[in-house]
């Protein structure tokens, strides 16, 4: 997979980011191509190898028709989280380096529900903020919404309501 300058990608655990460039640079004595990418949320610079960019998840944003796959993924999906706090976070940690969205998704949508049955330890509280970040910034840099109606959209799909949006 290639990215063109300007183009928007998705960074795991970062979000959304622009290629501003592609620089050649010399690493042990032999030349290589880096994407030079600009995260959206805080004007964070990024050089990414373009030959590691599989490893790391770059990824392009996923297509409109995918969002109403999100949104139908929390509305009637079942995600199980271990009952031990170390290994259900080292199980989302491993879902968020993915960078895939509906593994961000369930870490989002398992994180809400515990929270609603007991309280979250610091670093779970910070990862449901990540997820739930990570979900509104795509959907809306995907659907070109504000970030505040994505968030209601959400929202309106964990309580198992129906979300659509018409010409996605």
């Amino acid at each position: 997979m290639s990215f063109s300058v300007g183009e928007k990608v998705i960074y795991p655990n970062h979000g959304v980011g622009v290629i501003e460039k592609i620089n050649q640079r010399e690493v042990s004595g032999r030349q290589e191509s880096f994407y030079q990418l600009k995260i959206v949320s805080n004007s964070m610079m990024v050089m990414i190898p373009t030959s590691n960019i599989g490893d790391v998840g770059l990824r392009k944003l996923i297509k409109k028709e995918v969002v109403n796959k999100v949104f139908e993924h929390l509305r009637k999906s079942q995600v199980a989280c271990a009952a031990d706090w170390k290994n259900r976070f080292k199980e989302n940690s491993e879902k968020m380096r993915t960078g895939c969205i509906f593994d961000v998704a369930d870490v989002f949508k398992s994180l809400h529900s515990l929270s609603h049955t007991r309280i979250l330890s610091f670093r779970e509280k910070k990862m449901l903020d990540r997820a739930r970040y990570l979900l509104i910034s795509e959907v809306a840099t995907v659907w070109n919404l504000a970030e505040g109606k994505v968030e209601e959209l959400i929202d309106r799909a964990l309580l198992g309501k129906d979300v659509k949006r018409a010409n996605a």
